[in-house]
C-alpha cells in the first residue's frame, strides 16, 4: 500500500497519543490496528512494510496506516517515535495521502504539535484531539494532488503568493508585490496561478476581498467604512461599486438580506 484515503472535514476522535519506543525487545514487529489508524512521526531508521509494500523508515519521516492493515517492521536499535492511533469520519472530502512522506521543512511544526498533543492527552484530551487534527491537516498538504483548477498541489510560487494575498487583504496589493513575495517574476506567477486557480492574480484578489467583505457585512456589526477599509477597498464609492459588481447589491442592502445577524432587531449598526 502506498496511499490512503482520508476525510479531515470533521475532528478525528483519538484513542492514544504518546511516545513510541520498540527495538530492545525484537528486532521485528508484526500487527495491526483492526479499527484505528495509525500516525507516526519517526526519530529513527527502520524497514516498513504496508500490505505488502515497503517503505523506508528514516527520521523526519512520517507515515499514515489506515486501520485493519497489517504493517511489519524491522528495527536497527532502539527505535522511538511520536504516534497517535485514531478513528477518522467516514464521511466529508476524500483526500488520496501517501502513506509516508517525508515531512521535510514541516517537520519542525509537526514535531511541536504531536509533542503538545502527548502532554495535553493525560488532562485536556479534546486539546490532544485538537492538535492531531492540525498534523492531520499538514500531512495531507505535504504532497497533495494537484486537481485542475484548484491552487492545493499548486507550485510553491503559487501557495506563497495566496499565502501573501490572504494575509495582507487590507493593504494595497500588486502583482509585481506578490510575485517578489513568492520569488518568481510577474509574468511567471501569472502563467502560474492561471494554471492553478483558473483566474488571475488581480481576480482572485478582488474576489477574495468581496468574500470577506460579505463575510462581515452579514455576520458581524462592523460599520461599512470599517468594512471596505479591512478588505483594502477604503474609499466607500469604490466599494458600493465592487459590492454591486461583485455581489450583486449595495453594502447596505448586502447587509441587511434575510438572516443577517442584527436585521430588524435595532441593532443600531453605522451605515
Amino acid at each position: 500500500m502506498r496511499e490512503a484515503v482520508v476525510r479531515l472535514d470533521e475532528p478525528p476522535v483519538v484513542a492514544n497519543v504518546g511516545v513510541g519506543v520498540h527495538g530492545p525487545a525484537g528486532h521485528t514487529d508484526v500487527f495491526r490496528l483492526p479499527d484505528l489508524w495509525q500516525l507516526h512521526l519517526y526519530r529513527y531508521e527502520a524497514d516498513l512494510t504496508v500490505d505488502g509494500t515497503h517503505h523506508s523508515v528514516r527520521p523526519g519521516r512520517v507515515s499514515l496506516v489506515p486501520p485493519a492493515t497489517t504493517v511489519r517492521y524491522r528495527y536497527r536499535g532502539r527505535s522511538e517515535h511520536l504516534y497517535a492511533h485514531l478513528r477518522l469520519p467516514a464521511t466529508g472530502e476524500p483526500r488520496t495521502v501517501p502513506v509516508m512522506q517525508d515531512a521535510g521543512p514541516q517537520l519542525p511544526a509537526l514535531s511541536a504539535l504531536m509533542l503538545q498533543a502527548v502532554t495535553a492527552w493525560p488532562s485536556t484530551p479534546v486539546r490532544a484531539a485538537a492538535e492531531v487534527w492540525a498534523v492531520l491537516w499538514r500531512v495531507a498538504h505535504l504532497a497533495p494532488p494537484a486537481p485542475q483548477g484548484h491552487a492545493d498541489g499548486a507550485h510553491p510560487a503559487v501557495t506563497a503568493a495566496i499565502s501573501h494575498i490572504e494575509s495582507r487583504l487590507a493593504d494595497p496589493l500588486t502583482v509585481p508585490d506578490v510575485a517578489r513575495a513568492a520569488g518568481v517574476s510577474h509574468n511567471h506567477l501569472t502563467r502560474l496561478f492561471r494554471a492553478a486557480t483558473g483566474d488571475t492574480v488581480v481576480g482572485y484578489i478582488r474576489q477574495r476581498r468581496l468574500e470577506r467583505a460579505r463575510h462581515l457585512l452579514r455576520e458581524s456589526t462592523l460599520s461599512i467604512s470599517a468594512i471596505a477599509a479591512s478588505v483594502g477597498i477604503p474609499d466607500l464609492q469604490a466599494f458600493n461599486k465592487a459590492c454591486r459588481r461583485e455581489l450583486g447589491a449595495s453594502p447596505r442592502a448586502v447587509r441587511g438580506a434575510p438572516g443577517t445577524p442584527g436585521t430588524g432587531r435595532g441593532s443600531g449598526n453605522p451605515p
